[in-house]
């Protein structure tokens, strides 16, 4: 590790899923302050940090399907769910003295700010942690989309998407064996060979914005503070790398 952090602005996408921790819960106590200690941690180093944060532990597409709910309702609830992660999260964090500022695409001024290209990136300048809710804003749009909109919005230098595997592989780990993990990896190689690693829509953005993505795992402690800080983890894809796989 470095004491000399690699990026000054980063835009963090966490899944709502994550928050729910590994027993089924909603939103999982100990999962939620372990998340604000870690971004704690980095905003010691000086680190400029936005979040975008999911909904999923609380309403999911297929809810909407079962529900015979049409898509763009389902969506709108989708993006409400977003709203009370991002609070939760907010809560957490000032708990620990964190400045924190809950901006919403989605007009609520009761419980958060609405989303000012130009005041988003003024509270980070004042150091205040970020956290953009309610997506985009518009139906049809997933969160990942909603991470490199707002990342390329803020100028990041990366957006850092932190998912239930350890990076970005060849093939799916969780049925193949051998399937190799990337170290490096271009957008290009991601979207034509549908990797994964964000939803089509995002991948093309960021590669269309010149926004390099850093997909890691959320499993081991300490995992975003090492990704905040610009250690070795996950797979990093950019432009037009030589493709390395991890030994």
């Amino acid at each position: 590790m470095t004491d000399h952090p690699k990026y000054k602005r980063v835009l963090l996408k966490l899944s709502g899923e994550a928050l729910g921790g590994a027993d089924g819960r909603i939103i999982d106590p100990l999962w939620l302050e372990r998340f604000a200690r870690e971004v704690g941690e980095a905003k010691k180093l000086g680190i400029e940090i936005a979040i975008v944060i999911g909904g999923g532990n609380i309403f999911r597409g297929k809810m909407a399907e079962e529900l015979h709910i049409p898509k763009e309702t389902g969506d709108h609830m989708g993006m409400l769910a977003t709203v009370m992660n991002a609070l939760a999260l907010q809560s957490a964090l000032e708990n620990l003295d964190v400045k924190t500022r809950v901006l919403s695409a989605i007009q609520m001024d009761r419980i958060a700010e609405p989303y000012i290209q130009r005041r988003a990136i003024r509270h980070l300048e004042k150091g205040r942690v970020v956290i953009f809710a309610a997506g985009s804003g518009n139906p049809h749009f997933t969160t990942d989309t909603a991470a490199i909109l707002r990342g390329a919005e803020i100028k990041a230098d990366i957006v850092m998407k932190a998912t239930n595997v350890d990076g970005v592989f060849h093939k799916d780990p969780r049925q193949h064996d051998d399937a190799r993990r990337y170290h490096r990896l271009s957008f290009d190689e991601a979207i034509v060979q549908k990797l994964g690693a964000m939803d089509p829509t995002a991948m093309t953005l960021s590669r269309d914005r010149d926004l390099p993505i850093l997909v890691f795992s959320l499993k081991e402690p300490g995992s975003i503070t090492r990704a905040l800080r610009g250690d070795d983890v996950g797979t990093y894809v950019s432009q037009d790398p030589e493709i390395v796989y991890h030994s």
